[in-house]
């Protein structure tokens, strides 16, 4: 593996200085966690699994027209993207009760909504990702009314489509989280989906059992967390071929 300067850290990614100007390599890591951090994991052959399950979903969203920052899947575990400069929001699609949400308003999880609800949580970890309304993100200056506008528009296309891509593999797609982030191309700048689309960020259940098929397993304590993952793979028809070498982590240069 090449060696390269690493830009950034999160819980479940690494990101590296990418092979030309405008472009990073993202490294799937087999990190887990839950509770803002709270409780840490590892779940192995995560980072592989979550790469191609992304890749599989980017790529479709672009065939439909959904602009996003994925180029390439370089190996097991990296693919390249553009840079982008990110909007620090996690938008959240919700189409069935669950999670925060059932125990917030005390919906029974699983409860189907009367329509699909999109939320804002500010990106911060250390205030653990504050819920926020337009009114926050326009005042703050986070995003204008024209980029909310994008977002929202994107983010029910993107809905819209894995709702109906799920359910042909027997999968009900509860809720998830997407993040945005504005594309520089001259002077010109487009809203495009980033960072990834995954059972670390999606509530997938099995339609007619609903088995819990994502992080919940790992958060509740459930178990056959990595049997979970692979599922969704399989139903996907992109169960990884993982070589040792794919299974290494970065080397990086200090």
């Amino acid at each position: 593996m090449a060696r390269r300067r690493q830009l950034y850290e999160g819980k479940a990614k690494i990101l590296f200085e990418g092979p030309e100007p405008g472009t990073l390599v993202q490294y799937f890591k087999d990190d887990a966690t839950a509770g803002n951090g709270a409780k840490k994991g590892i779940i192995t052959g995560k980072g592989v699994l979550n790469n191609r399950i992304s890749e599989h979903l980017m790529l479709r969203l672009h065939d439909i027209g959904i602009p996003t920052h994925f180029i390439r899947r370089l190996n097991m575990r990296e693919q390249l993207i553009r840079e982008v400069e990110i909007i620090p929001l996690e938008v959240v699609v919700r189409n069935v009760a669950a999670g925060s949400l059932a125990k917030r308003l005390g919906i029974p999880e699983g409860t189907r909504l009367p329509r699909t609800i999109i939320e804002y949580y500010y990106k911060n970890d250390s205030l653990n990702d504050p819920m926020v309304s337009e009114e926050h993100i326009t005042a703050f200056d986070w995003a204008c009314a024209h980029d909310l506008d994008d977002i929202v528009a994107l983010t029910m296309r993107t809905n819209d489509f894995l709702t109906g891509l799920f359910v042909g593999i027997g999968i009900t797609l509860v809720d998830f989280k997407l993040e945005f982030g504005r594309l520089w191309e001259g002077d010109e700048m487009r809203i495009v989906l980033a960072d990834e689309i995954s059972p670390d960020n999606c509530r997938l259940w099995d339609a007619k059992t609903s088995e819990k098929l994502d992080k919940d397993r790992f958060r509740r304590d459930l178990g056959r967390v990595e049997e979970a993952y692979q599922e969704v793979a399989w139903r996907l028809g992109i169960l990884p071929e993982a070589t040792n070498s794919d299974m290494k982590g970065p080397e990086v240069m200090q």
